[in-house]
């Protein structure tokens, strides 16, 4: 019988696997349904586009209780966090860029670290 997950593990499976959801439909309007977003930053676009999938996959595995999801989330974390720096180091260089991209960002990467420590201290207690 598989060990019993946390309320709060449970709580950021859930997260990851709502905010994967969504982040694919948004990135999929802004890249493929002709919407206008303003002035985009395209590398920024199609990461947090292709990290959605990873969201939804850690989520389930969080839920599921597997081996790998822990640093899976791990991952995700430090790439995000080293987009956000990208897309700082592009914003201080004079690049176009959305307030809501800031936003988006720093929300991303704040989410990611929590469900991260979160699943690692989940990991070492079980």
């Amino acid at each position: 019988m598989p060990a019993r997950r946390s309320r709060a593990l449970t709580i950021a499976a859930a997260v990851a696997v709502i905010f994967g959801l969504l982040t694919i439909v948004s990135g999929a309007r802004a890249l493929f349904g002709g919407v206008d977003m303003g002035a985009v930053v395209p590398f920024v676009l199609w990461f947090n586009f292709v990290a959605g999938f990873a969201y939804v996959l850690t989520g389930i595995g969080l839920w599921r209780g597997t081996n790998w999801a822990p640093m899976l989330s791990l991952g995700i974390a430090a790439a995000t966090a080293a987009v956000f720096a990208a897309f700082l180091w592009h914003v201080g260089s004079g690049g176009a860029w959305e307030i809501r991209t800031m936003g988006a960002m720093i929300l991303r990467t704040g989410i990611w670290i929590a469900i991260a420590i979160l699943a690692l201290r989940c990991k070492k207690a079980a």
